[in-house]
């Protein structure tokens, strides 16, 4: 064979083999290969928008809210804000007049006026186009999350929206560009970041307690058996039916990027997924739904790696029969802190404010500090939110309390024109972790690169501030 024509042999054969390489990308996907990595698409600023880092809206003395999505979170929604000051309940939404009728009689009990119904697919369009309404609390199910919250934010409204924010990372982006856009905050409700445990840690973490962080660990690992008939229309197992990767994230998610400084200072780079086989839940599919197929994996683990070269490792398992874990682990060069399955801490010497280390105790470097230890530093450490509001939000509850704290710091900050605690860039970048874990274990692990949703002002803000006036 002449050497020109094996040379158009081997060129021939490698255009094959990319071909191949490429052929299991569909047409269309918002994603491409770049040196090794699957980068998505990330549109620019559209001209007129600008960012919402530190934005603080004008104040609102008495927050008019609307509740949209009334079945399983949103009548404890609905029950908190009662005993919330400054907050008039102005409507209430679900498909079903059942729902609306019983977080209508919980305004009752609490002598508070009764709010206006709204029932029905497009109900929610009539209350977010109302005038007399501030924000929009929405609890439905997943897939309705974004639609809503575009347009509450096109007619005015801020909105507050139940974890996760979004499904994929195009919706994120339309959650950041409508935010940016009508200048209108967009919060989602992660409750576990204001957990006693996990907001302590934080403020330990901010304080150097534990030297310079590594690595962490966040995971949401709970057997919903119990659940899922509790889903108006078998929502959630169909949608995990249909989804790969972590698809809930945000519970354990959320706290450690917090800790972590997230695009205040640092950002998430890139990540890597890898899942088991689906058994239990393509099984639970079968009885349920008489389907064949179950994209969702039993337990899936996703590595994510951030600017600073730290390392974060989060777990999702909703099927298989385990303790309830959310992980919550910490590990710096001076300390480590780890909430589940045993709640502990290592300090070292000189780590702790004087003061702190009760007399005679003694620090172990290989081990758990001693229960004494442990109770004097969560008492040296509690975080100024909680030695505000902890007695009440105990007496409310939700989730033990963090819930009823996470909803006064939503109101609290709006009263007062503050940044809120969670802005929308951390609802994209907690969110967005379903379709970039999914896209990378689809893709035998392959690295996955990291939307920056700030656009480049990740460092623009340096540290996690929760504001107060």
């Amino acid at each position: 064979m002449r050497r020109t024509n094996l040379s158009k042999l081997i060129v021939a054969l490698l255009a094959v083999v990319m071909c191949m390489a490429c052929a299991d990308v569909p047409s269309g996907e918002n994603y491409s290969f770049k040196d090794g990595m699957i980068v998505f698409d990330e549109p620019a600023r559209v001209a007129g928008q600008e960012s919402m880092l530190g934005f603080a809206a004008e104040p609102i003395p008495n927050v008019r809210v609307g509740f949209i999505g009334l079945g399983m979170r949103g009548p404890g929604a609905v029950n908190r804000f009662t005993h919330i000051e400054g907050v008039e309940i102005k409507g209430l939404c679900d498909l079903e007049q059942s729902n609306v009728s019983k977080c209508q009689a919980m305004l009752e009990r609490a002598s508070k006026p009764k709010a206006e119904e709204y029932v029905g697919e497009e109900a929610y369009k009539e209350l977010c186009e109302r005038d007399d309404v501030d924000l929009i609390y929405i609890a439905t199910d997943w897939i309705h999350h974004v639609p809503i919250a575009l347009y509450a934010m096109e007619h005015g409204k801020h909105v507050a929206i139940e974890v996760p924010a979004a499904t994929s990372v195009e919706e994120c982006w339309q959650l950041v560009d409508t935010s940016e856009r009508t200048r209108r905050h967009c919060m989602m409700l992660e409750n576990c970041v204001y957990d006693f445990f996990e907001l302590t840690c934080l403020n330990m973490a901010q304080q150097g307690v534990f030297g310079e962080i590594l690595h962490a660990e966040g995971a949401y690992i709970h057997n919903l058996e119990p659940y899922w008939d509790s889903y108006h229309s078998n929502w959630r197992l169909d949608f995990n039916q249909k989804h790969r990767g972590d698809v809930y994230a945000t519970h354990g998610f959320g706290p450690v990027c917090q800790a972590l400084n997230i695009h205040r200072g640092n950002r998430l780079t890139y990540l890597v997924c890898m899942d088991t086989k689906s058994v239990n839940g393509l099984e639970l599919a079968k009885e349920r739904m008489g389907v064949q197929e179950f994209a969702n994996a039993d337990h899936t683990t996703t590595l994510v790696k951030t600017e600073l070269g730290q390392t974060i490792e989060i777990q999702h398992n909703v099927y298989t029969p385990r303790p309830y874990n959310r992980l919550y682990q910490l590990t710096g060069t001076k300390g480590f802190a780890n909430k589940y399955p045993i709640q502990g801490f290592t300090f070292t010497e000189g780590m702790l404010k004087e003061g702190v280390l009760p007399e005679g105790a003694r620090l172990n470097p290989h081990g758990f500090a001693s229960d004494e230890i442990e109770a004097a530093a969560l008492a040296a450490y509690k975080h100024p939110i909680h030695q505000e509001i902890e007695e009440k939000a105990k007496q409310v509850g939700g989730h033990g309390g963090m819930d009823f704290v996470m909803d006064y710091r939503l109101i609290y900050c709006l009263q007062n024109g503050l940044p809120l605690d969670q802005d929308v860039y951390d609802a994209a970048e907690w969110s967005c972790i379903g379709e970039l874990s999914a896209t990378s274990a689809k893709h035998n692990s392959m690295p996955v690169a990291v939307p920056d949703f700030t656009r480049g002002e990740w460092n623009k803000l340096q540290g996690l501030k929760f504001h107060t006036k």
